[in-house]
């Protein structure tokens, strides 16, 4: 049993805590008994584990270029600023013009259009949706 003296507004109470079962508390203030129900602790949250198939993780992976080998990406689309990417517009293999809307990308809780800088073939896909990129990470390229 713990011991407890309180002033509160000019009044002393003596407060004697005892057992406690489950969120019940017997408490004992200058002499009475009391039976006290305390707010039970919320159950810590339970994270799903989602595990991809093989093929689920090759769908979601990001396309390789062509050739199969090593990717330049001085001729990459970059990212402006930190955010997720939130939808690709192209795929290998595209003719797309300056202008044309590539890749979106949320920042700030905006969604932002990025566009080609150039025309020419989308030759590889370096992000998939869902990434998060930081600034200048290569997006997409286009030779």
């Amino acid at each position: 049993m713990k011991e407890y003296k309180y002033i509160i507004n000019g009044t002393q109470y003596n407060v004697e805590i005892g057992d406690i079962k489950e969120n019940i508390a017997s408490v004992t203030v200058n002499g009475e008994a009391y039976q006290v129900e305390m707010e039970k602790e919320p159950e810590p949250e339970k994270k799903k584990v989602v595990v991809k198939t093989g093929a689920a993780q090759a769908a979601a992976a990001p396309e390789a270029p062509a050739s199969g080998g090593p990717v330049n990406t001085n001729n990459a689309l970059k990212a402006p600023l930190p955010g997720v990417i939130t939808d690709l517009k192209v795929a290998v293999g595209d003719e797309v013009k300056a202008g044309d809307t590539i890749v979106v990308l949320e920042a700030m809780k905006m969604a932002n259009n990025l566009d080609a800088d150039r025309s020419g073939k989308v030759t590889a896909i370096l992000v998939k949706v869902g990434d998060s990129v930081m600034e200048d990470t290569p997006l997409v390229v286009i030779e």
